[in-house]
């Protein structure tokens, strides 16, 4: 029998057949013994292969199909394996917070780079604008600049209000979104208006610390209305990049590989050569600090062997 994963808590898998069925699956432990260095083997959105024993009390995974892309990071707990947010998706949508809380730059791009790697393309999504100072709303506006004149989709909401959430629908129409975000920025609430239905549970953020709390705690398929999948996933502190090598960390970077074609040397590192065009529209600010700041940060990450949790 096959289906389609579409929530994972853990040890538990539901996986909706091509009949319409929903089935409580468990995995096959030989799935551990493949080589997938994962915490978790299968992740929703996953095509699989199940199984029912003889007397139809239970049901396994035994087969997943070959995946055409997933977002994946290093996982928090086991620096050495890494833990998959979804598999097969057409495209993921990163809510991001200028303040309550603040969503550091860092993060926003680590998230870009590992999904450039793995071929999904991210849309940004500045939430929580309504509750925003004018000082706040024009940095938001030069956030939202720099990432759009980089190639990024952007778009500026109140999920709370309710606001610019119409200009999002067009965009997930029939395609399979991943959502993702630190926790706090209203990722639930965003998806409580998109498909009101479905009532996720939402949290108010830390008072004294100014940062979220988790409320979802696994990954889910969420069928929209109006067509096409969301899938919710937890809210992550940190982003730590998994499986890229030095020297591809510079085609993740769309802004700085479209400059280091023009750099004197073909392995330029883009931190000390000479005629490094990176270095110098850096200079000559071309490319924002803070987008080549985390260029070396995912750089250190690899030279030390570091996940930076900060992040």
């Amino acid at each position: 029998m096959h289906g389609l994963v579409i929530k994972n808590t853990g040890s538990w898998y539901t996986v909706l057949t091509d009949s319409g069925e929903t089935i409580d699956c468990k995995i096959k432990g030989n799935f551990r013994l493949r080589g997938i260095r994962s915490t978790n083997p299968v992740a929703v959105g996953d095509g699989v292969t199940i199984s029912r024993t003889a007397d139809n009390t239970a049901a396994f995974i035994t087969e997943i199909d070959e995946r055409r892309n997933w977002i994946i990071r290093k996982s928090q707990n086991l620096s050495k394996q890494s833990h998959i947010l979804a598999a097969n998706v057409d495209q993921a949508f990163l809510v991001v917070t200028i303040n309550y809380p603040e969503t550091n730059t860092t993060f926003i791009d680590r998230f870009l780079a590992s999904a450039e790697a793995y071929r999904v393309p991210v849309c940004l999504v500045f939430n929580k604008s309504d509750l925003l100072t004018s000082e706040e709303r024009e940095y938001q506006q030069m956030m939202i600049d720099l990432y759009e004149n980089v190639g990024y989709q952007c778009f500026a909401i109140s999920a709370e209000k309710g606001e610019g959430i119409d200009s999002l629908r067009d965009v997930l129409r029939e395609k399979i979104t991943l959502f993702s975000g630190n926790s706090g920025v209203g990722k639930s609430t965003l998806l409580n208006q998109l498909i009101p239905e479905v009532n996720l549970r939402t949290a108010e953020i830390s008072e004294s610390h100014n940062t979220g709390m988790h409320t979802t705690t696994f990954s889910e398929m969420l069928q929209l209305p109006f067509g096409g999948w969301a899938i919710d996933t937890p809210g992550i502190k940190g982003f730590g990049t998994f499986d890229i090598e030095p020297e591809e960390l510079t085609s993740y970077f769309r802004d700085i590989f479209h400059l280091s074609k023009h750099c004197r040397f073909n392995n330029c590192t883009h931190t000390h050569e000479p005629g490094c065009a990176v270095l110098k529209a850096l200079e000559e600010h071309y490319i924002a600090e803070s987008r080549y700041n985390s260029y070396l940060s995912m750089l250190d990450d690899k030279s030390t062997s570091k996940y930076r949790e900060a992040y």
